[in-house]
């Protein structure tokens, strides 16, 4: 076994070599790279196998004990100090590497369906194994400086991603938002890097935890300056996991293709600010005030996400807001003390959100046969209703998605939500009700997606619901175009009167199809963990806690707090979770499968809370007018001041010069007699002026 450790930096090298050999390729012979483009996808899914397998490797040698491995080599060095690089593996890494290539494979091979007929389609399996490869170098990496090289490559690539569809201005738009809103909590986290060093000096974990530990209690530094240094690193894993305020990125990263939608929202991007608090477990811990912060935040960002997502009409932005809710969980988790649950929901969220994701993916795909290629009508759910006898096999994984993120048991995510809600009402009742709240109205929403999408009536062929949209995307379109200040970036970017003739192409049928088999067999298999995956951390036997505890605890102390397990406590508990949970189906099942209910009249009669909701809380609106609005006023300022007063000084400056370069050529005549009367003149001037004083 210990020949694997050896070569576990394999597992990030293997898919950056698919990456380059094949960038290489598009670069230097780029006609022959596209047109073998079966040859290279299967290249790079094969070096993710193989990632994927040495993965599991060391899922396996860890399960059976073996002692966490550590390899680094000097990296730098200035006088006392050394900064080593390599990689570690534990069991928090192991278990990570599993949760990464896995989703990664299943999405590779679903992206050769979804993507056969796009032009890029090589580039995207480009893009997609670097991206898999930022993710695996960030999991593996011993210290803080390498988990922030890495850090940056992943928000690197979800640029790219996002905006891989660049000739679409709202693509182009949306993966500069995410760039800068992420910049924003990474300089955050730079911030308090440099900071826990300057007090700790140290970049590892353990040892910075420990450090500032003690300084705070010697009294070396304040309390204030810690609680300051650990919200900085955290501002990084609330721009990456997307947590309040700096959510308003993930929405829009979905004008991506959907496998990177996917990828994001289960294994990568977003997980990795998640596994950064985990990572930083020992500093946080030692600061209740930051763990108070992180508390508060999960809880009000899991119950944002999910009143914005009720009244979402795309399917893969209702997802989206689904995700930031989800996150909220898990990072309200970890800032309770709830480090394995936190962790726990992290792994089964990955599996039923790919899954999710992937089967709005599969339906987006159907959908584009009727009403063309078109994300305006192909992603509306109000188009959408009755696919479930189009499309079966989408269908049965996505209602299998929806009862595990509802928390139903004995679905993946009863287990691992119910867990996070058992320890928060320990730590909060508080946030345990607007955890239990938001449980609730998860279940409606992806419920009301679930029957929305595809239960009743297909409603593709329906004008009305067309033009009424059409119409509504051109009105956006018109006052984007109005509003924008700088010109559409991008080849070929969607002009105004483009939305009809798009529309149109691709459109060759009158109902959906199911999609081929390379992408409902990821569906399949990603069904299975989404059943069966929280079985592994039962409170009758919580092999996964047993596996991840916190660095601060011991197995045994582990083994001692499952020993005292409450059966009673639990059901009270989990009664109330599933409760609420089946009540948000029943009300959806009223309003959207039954019909009983008016949805639209109950919206009629809540019209402000309606609004609020549609409009994502206004905070879009708020940032575009404060951040983008007013940072370009200021611009326009600055190009006043630059334009006349530092223009200004300099263009003076030419002035005088030549003004007094052509008075001073006339006085530069070479006559002696001259010069004599210039001195004799300026004597007489002296004297005359120190006579008088």
């Amino acid at each position: 076994m210990e020949v694997i450790y050896q070569y576990a930096w394999l597992i990030p090298v293997l898919p950056l070599l698919g990456a380059m050999l094949v960038g290489l390729g598009l670069i230097s012979m780029n006609q022959v790279t596209n047109a073998a483009r079966k040859l290279n996808a299967a290249f790079i899914i094969s070096l993710v196998g193989i990632a994927m397998g040495l993965s599991f490797a060391l899922l396996w040698s860890q399960l059976q004990g073996h002692a966490p491995y550590i390899r680094t080599i000097e990296w730098a060095a200035a006088g006392n100090f050394h900064l080593n690089m390599g990689y570690t593996i534990d069991h928090l890494t192991a278990l990570m590497l599993v949760i990464v290539t896995t989703v990664a494979f299943l999405v590779m091979v679903y992206t050769d369906g979804y993507m056969a007929h796009d032009p890029g389609y090589v580039r995207f399996y480009a893009y997609l194994s670097l991206f898999g490869s930022s993710m695996l170098g960030l999991v593996v990496s011993p210290n803080l400086v390498q988990i922030y090289i890495f850090w940056e490559l992943v928000g690197m690539c979800s640029y790219l991603l996002v905006g891989f569809w660049y000739d679409r201005k709202s693509a182009a738009d949306a993966a500069q938002k995410a760039f800068v809103t992420n910049r924003v909590g990474d300089f955050g986290l730079l911030l308090g890097i440099l900071g826990l060093f300057w007090a700790t000096g140290s970049f590892d974990f353990q040892v910075m935890g420990d450090r500032l530990a003690q300084l705070v209690e010697s009294g070396s530094i304040s309390n204030a300056l810690a609680i300051l240094f650990a919200i900085l690193v955290f501002l990084g894993p609330v721009a990456k996991s997307a947590q309040f305020p700096l959510h308003v990125w993930l929405p829009d990263a979905m004008e991506g293709p959907t496998p990177i939608s996917a990828l994001i929202h289960a294994a990568t991007m977003v997980a990795a600010g998640v596994f950064l608090i985990a990572r930083m477990y020992p500093v946080f811990e030692h600061v209740p005030a930051a763990m108070n912060v992180i508390a508060y935040t999960g809880a009000f960002t899991a119950f944002l996400g999910a009143t914005i997502a009720i009244t979402q009409n795309d399917i893969k932005k209702g997802l989206a807001y689904s995700t930031i809710s989800q996150l909220g969980y898990m990072v309200m988790a970890m800032g309770v003390g709830a480090y394995s649950a936190g962790l726990f929901h992290l792994m089964t969220h990955a599996y039923f959100k790919a899954m999710l994701f992937l089967g709005s993916g599969s339906v987006i795909h159907g959908m584009e046969g009727v009403v063309g290629h078109d994300p305006v009508l192909a992603q509306d759910m109000r188009l959408m209703g009755g696919l479930r006898k189009y499309m079966p096999y989408t269908a049965i994984t996505f209602f299998i998605g929806c009862l595990a993120i509802s928390g139903i048991p004995p679905f993946a995510g009863f287990w691992s939500k119910d867990e996070i809600l058992g320890q928060a009402f320990q730590a909060s009742p508080f946030l345990w009700f607007v955890g239990w709240l938001t449980a609730g109205i998860t279940a409606f929403y992806m419920f009301r997606m679930y029957f929305s999408t595809f239960e009743g009536n297909f409603r593709g062929n329906d004008q009305k619901i067309k033009q009424k949209l059409k119409k509504a995307a051109t009105i956006v379109l018109e006052l984007e175009t109005e509003e924008a200040a700088t010109p559409v970036f991008g080849p070929g970017a969607m002009k105004h009167g483009e939305l009809e003739a798009h529309d149109s192409h691709g459109h060759h049928s009158d109902s959906p199809h199911e999609s081929p088999w390379t992408m409902t067999l990821p569906l399949v298999v990603l069904a299975i963990p989404s059943m069966l995956i929280g079985l592994v951390g039962t409170p009758y036997a919580n092999y996964f806690e047993e596996f991840i505890f916190p660095p601060s605890e011991t197995l045994a102390e582990v083994m001692e707090k499952t020993a005292e397990f409450n059966p009673t406590e639990f059901y009270i508990m989990a009664g109330n979770s599933v409760g609420i949970a089946l009540i948000g189906i029943t009300l959806a099942s009223f309003m959207y499968l039954w019909r009983k209910i008016d949805a639209s009249a109950i919206a009629e009669k809540i019209k402000p809370l309606y609004e609020l909701s549609l409009n994502k809380w206004y905070f879009d609106d708020i940032y575009h007018r404060v951040f983008v609005l007013g940072l370009r006023r200021v611009a326009r300022q600055v190009m006043e001041v630059d334009f006349r007063v530092v223009d200004g000084a300099v263009n003076l400056t030419g002035f005088f010069t030549l003004v007094s370069g052509e008075g001073l050529k006339y006085l530069e005549n070479g006559r002696a007699q001259f010069y004599a009367l210039i001195v004799f003149g300026a004597v007489l001037g002296l004297v005359i002026v120190f006579g008088v004083t």
